[in-house]
């Protein structure tokens, strides 16, 4: 005769999940602080942080180029159109550019990067913890984060500015190769940048970005140190960092979107 199991009381569920989360938060702290640390201290792999910058960074420029080019282009035909009909098609350049550097930008660029690297940087530490190689760093005496975490923090915080630039700059000409054709002309899609684009925009998207790239890095790292299980651990760790990754991403943005153009 089959018993049943018993019944789980919601409340255990609550703090089940309550606990995760503080371990989450304990763990990116620490690796946080550890990491600042090592940077300090001069502690820090140059020729491992030189080849992440270039996987981080260099090579997710066609991503980026792309989907914030056309981000700016579909941002462009929908605002230069309404903003023709209502007479003030001059604001339209203004309006892509705005877009594009407080929000579009910056976040186009974290989800992208983290789409590639966070799930990239899970899968590698992830599978050198299965197969035991961060246990022969620590034997051998060398930190895991020190060898690990800190290069691709750094390539993080680096790289992820310069691809935020890029996107902001791709984005402005998107819109313009499509308001242009919509009849904005050329002069006052220029215009409208200058107008109502100013250096705080541009550069507190760009501190957006550095905030995205440390919750890459960390977030990637620590769900790969975190790898249990083999094969398919791996697999997890992967998925789970670019979920999380992801959300944070979002839920960031809006907290500095608050802080730093909720008055302007």
């Amino acid at each position: 005769m089959q018993t049943r199991a018993p019944l789980r009381h919601p409340v255990y569920g609550l703090a089940e999940q309550a606990t995760q989360l503080v371990l989450f938060v304990g763990d990116i702290g620490i690796l946080l602080a550890q990491a600042i640390g090592f940077v300090l201290r001069g502690r820090w792999e140059v020729r491992e942080t030189v080849v992440q910058m270039a996987l981080i960074g260099a090579q997710a420029v066609p991503m980026v180029v792309i989907t914030s080019g056309f981000t700016g282009a579909v941002l462009a035909l929908y605002s230069a159109k309404l903003m023709l009909e209502f007479g003030v098609g001059s604001l339209a350049g203004g309006a892509v550019a705005l877009a594009m550097a407080r929000e579009l930008g910056p976040v186009v660029t974290g989800v992208v990067v983290a789409a590639r690297s966070a799930s990239a940087i899970a899968a590698e530490i992830g599978s050198m913890k299965v197969t035991e190689q961060v246990d022969a760093l620590r034997a051998l005496a060398v930190p895991p984060v020190q060898y690990l975490v800190v290069p691709r923090l750094i390539a993080c915080l680096v790289m992820l500015p310069m691809l935020g630039l890029l996107a902001f700059v791709t984005g402005v000409f998107g819109g313009y190769a499509v308001a242009v054709p919509l009849g904005v002309s050329p002069t006052s899609y220029l215009m409208g940048i200058r107008d109502l684009v100013d250096t705080y925009d541009v550069f507190a998207g760009l501190l957006k970005t550095v905030v995205f790239g440390a919750i890459v890095a960390l977030v990637g790292c620590r769900a790969g140190l975190r790898t249990e299980g083999g094969a398919v651990g791996v697999g997890q760790a992967t998925t789970n960092s670019v979920v999380v990754t992801v959300l944070l991403i979002y839920v960031t943005n809006f907290v500095l979107a608050y802080l730093l153009f909720g008055g302007r």
